[in-house]
């Protein structure tokens, strides 16, 4: 089954508490835009309009597996691969 397809059913009691949860988030941004002075939030609103036209950032590039973002704290460096020459055989 595609993941597309797949969907989250919700009951009838999430469904009213998600609506009642977003009614009321409008009306707090509402009463917050009517206490905000009109030049701070014509200021406001020139940033969103920039922040939307810039759009989200780019991805950062992917890390080879194992790959540590940081370089290791002092004194614990990997350990440096063992020579071949100087191993002892096994017989």
């Amino acid at each position: 089954m595609p993941k597309e397809d797949q969907m989250t059913k919700r009951s009838r009691y999430e469904r009213e508490q998600r609506a009642a949860a977003n009614l009321r988030s409008k009306q707090i941004t509402a009463d917050w835009e009517r206490a905000v002075p009109p030049e701070r939030a014509a200021a406001f609103a020139l940033e969103v309009e920039a922040a939307r036209a810039r759009g989200p950032l780019p991805r950062q590039p992917d890390m080879a597996p194992g790959t540590m973002p940081h370089p290791p704290r002092p004194g614990h460096e990997p350990r440096p691969p063992k020579k071949e020459e100087t191993r002892r055989s096994k017989y």
